[in-house]
């Protein structure tokens, strides 16, 4: 048995992480849990690179498929599952894998999060009807006197994060900002970290992105986002449509901007998407238990394999 309790396999967009997990599965007893916000989405198959039927038959995957685009899945939730699903997998003898590239997820797992309130749908409502009248703009400038080291970080635009405080503030009289100082709860297993990054070759990472989207398209990614739209309880304000890939479609389907337009939007978003990603994989942890590895490696199986040690599927 491996000296930690689950591998952990990082990387930015299409680095090639999850074709990698599912080349360990070949080798190792395992089930991989995960690390992606876009793949908990129902029905947002093609535009999430979601795993196929063949690929999900191999090993099992957990945190795939669990909601509804119309609802939201916090870094919260996915901590309290990820805990839980660890303790499951190890209890029947696998390895638990968790794969994947939301940075927001992970820092949740490892380092904690602070005892922040659940929303109330009404408050959220109340702030949601304030900021119609009299705009975002005017909500964000609220912030300067209940929460200035918030205020001088958001976007007047940052719609989520503004509401959130101002829900927060509504709720307890306190400021966002003040939780983030409250002491929060390690991850309660050991981890063994791989991560994987691209070299720096801009151009070469673009190519690959842009051949990445037009292959969603050729798979029919325009009519999963028409699909979508098409229900009326979904709009751009959501986390779900908001992943990258979709949003474009969306403007798109609009009139926003033309065919060649959305592609180009898509490939910028999904870059610098990647770009961040990779920021925070080189700087965001300290971790004693990392290897860096680079995508282009053939041997990036077999280190990971001198790792686990024995234990065979």
């Amino acid at each position: 048995m491996p000296d930690f309790d689950a591998l952990v396999i990082l990387g930015p967009t299409a680095s090639g992480k999850s074709a990698l997990a599912l080349k360990v599965a070949e080798h190792v007893k395992c089930e991989i849990i995960s690390l992606d916000s876009a793949l908990v989405y129902k029905d947002m198959d093609i535009g999430t690179a979601k795993p196929t039927k063949e690929e999900l038959a191999l090993v099992p995957h957990h945190l795939i498929s669990i909601i509804d685009p119309k609802d939201s899945y916090s870094a919260a939730q996915f901590r309290t599952d990820c805990i839980r699903l660890v303790g499951e997998i190890k209890a029947r003898g696998n390895l638990p894998i968790i794969c994947g590239g939301t940075m927001m997820y992970y820092k949740a797992l490892v380092e904690g999060l602070s005892s922040l309130p659940e929303t109330d749908p009404l408050v959220r409502d109340k702030v949601a009807k304030q900021a119609e009248i009299y705009g975002w703009p005017y909500m964000h400038a609220k912030l300067e006197t209940i929460d200035p080291p918030l205020f001088a970080k958001l976007a007047p635009n940052d719609k989520q994060r503004i509401s959130r405080a101002l829900e927060v503030y509504e709720m307890t009289g306190k400021a966002l900002s003040s939780f983030y100082a409250a002491k929060k709860d390690a991850c309660p297993f050991s981890l063994c970290e791989f991560v994987i990054l691209p070299d720096n070759d801009r151009k070469a990472l673009r190519n690959g992105i842009r051949a990445r989207f037009e292959k969603m398209l050729n798979l029919g990614l325009i009519d999963e986002v028409k699909k979508l739209k098409d229900r009326g309880d979904l709009s751009l304000d959501m986390p779900s449509m908001r992943s990258v890939g979709y949003r474009q479609v969306w403007e798109y389907l609009d009139g926003v901007y033309d065919y060649d337009t959305m592609i180009e939007k898509a490939v910028i978003a999904t870059a610098r998407l990647a770009k961040h990603q990779m920021t925070w994989l080189r700087g965001g942890l300290k971790s004693e238990n990392r290897t860096v590895l680079d995508y282009k490696d053939p041997n990036n199986l077999q280190k990971i394999l001198n790792k686990v040690g024995n234990l065979q599927a």
